[in-house]
């Protein structure tokens, strides 16, 4: 088999794909493709496969595996605190390796039905002593583990792995998008501290936060760019395919059926009251997660979010103390090549399936190079 020089991120959203080939060997070439805004999950083997098409013939390379990026109003995030007595000789990464595997074992017993798509190490406890990564050649007596997972249900993993299987793609890893996103832009922006991230999907908004390199919490919230759109189909008795249009160009000057009128201060009065409520739900989420809320910084993303910018910021009073990103089809699927490539240490990198035969903890540790 001829080696691949791209690899391939789909971004497989609710309302919409995005994808994005990358040149391994040439970080410069890359080449991205997106479907159309949707609202039902109907043809969407043939959306991907119009999208696998298009990036084949720019790329010049055939696409039989992918690495596939979701977000799910039903992902949830899991703690774990473990610990291991040692004989006080030099740590090995297969005592942390045991600790990580005994961990994930826990999760897959109290969770039957979960696909385990990012394992974080958050703290190092070695004799009383913390550590944000782990120390090279250090001795131990004790040490404790603080890891952090974030988890899918398997049934949703099944159902993509079968719509790309008809196209005789192979996914490689699972990729929490909000996850990447977030890691990325706090990267890019440099941002430290407390920080949330919420990213305001089509039927869920996500909640990240951190503290510095630490990732804090993940908080699903049933409520997203869609409830939006019924508000508006219900108050003003349209259909939700002009509901939708209508969210999307609010800032024009609208005339809604049977020619009437519709002054834009009654139509942001309906946008503006789903937004504050989930802004203060992502608000609230932020508060009873951090330790102390003196002083954060926030972060505003996603497609559900793009109704709002910064000229709206002084109609609700809570998007005074918000940022906002208005990501492009690059940075959402670089954000998920990124993270493959090592752009947060912290995280364990697990092999897929398929390469299994190169032995379980092979590559399982990125922070070991």
């Amino acid at each position: 088999m001829d080696k691949k020089n791209f690899q391939t991120f789909f971004d497989c959203g609710t309302s919409k794909v995005r994808a994005g080939t990358f040149n391994i060997n040439n970080n410069d070439e890359a080449y991205y493709a997106d479907s159309e805004f949707f609202t039902d999950q109907l043809n969407l083997e043939l959306k991907i496969q119009k999208i696998v098409t298009s990036l084949e013939k720019k790329s010049n390379e055939y696409i039989d595996n992918i690495n596939l990026m979701i977000d799910s109003a039903k992902m949830f995030s899991v703690d774990i605190s473990l610990s291991k007595k040692l004989d006080g000789s030099k740590l090995k990464k297969t005592s942390i390796q045991f600790l990580v595997q005994d961990a994930k074992q826990q999760i897959l017993k109290y969770h039957t039905n979960c696909n385990i798509a990012h394992i974080i190490i958050n703290n190092y406890n070695i004799d009383g002593v913390d550590y944000a990564y782990l120390p090279d050649k250090i001795k131990c007596n004790f040490i404790t583990l603080d890891i952090f997972f974030i988890c899918f249900s398997a049934d949703l993993i099944i159902y993509f792995k079968n719509i790309f299987s008809k196209s005789n793609i192979f996914v490689d890893q699972i990729i929490c998008s909000s996850y990447a996103k977030s890691i990325n832009y706090k990267e890019n922006l440099n941002l430290s501290g407390y920080v949330s991230f919420i990213d305001v999907g089509f039927n869920k908004t996500s909640v990240i936060s951190y503290l510095n390199d630490k990732i804090i919490s993940l908080d699903v919230l049933p409520v997203g760019g869609n409830h939006i759109t019924k508000d508006i189909s219900k108050i003003l008795k349209i259909d939700l395919e002009r509901s939708e249009k209508e969210k999307r160009n609010f800032d024009q000057n609208l005339k809604i059926s049977n020619d009437e009128d519709i002054s834009i201060d009654t139509f942001e009065k309906i946008v503006f009251a789903r937004t504050e409520e989930i802004l203060e739900l992502s608000n609230n989420s932020i508060k009873s997660n951090l330790y102390s809320f003196d002083k954060f910084k926030m972060v505003l993303t996603g497609e559900g979010s793009k109704i709002l910018d910064n000229k709206h910021k002084d109609k609700i009073l809570l998007l005074n103390d918000i940022d906002f990103l208005d990501e492009t089809l690059e940075d959402i699927c670089r954000s998920g090549f990124k993270l493959t490539k090592g752009i947060n240490i912290q995280e364990v990198v697990v092999v897929p399936k398929k390469q299994i035969n190169q032995g379980f903890f092979e590559k399982f540790f990125h922070f070991f190079r």
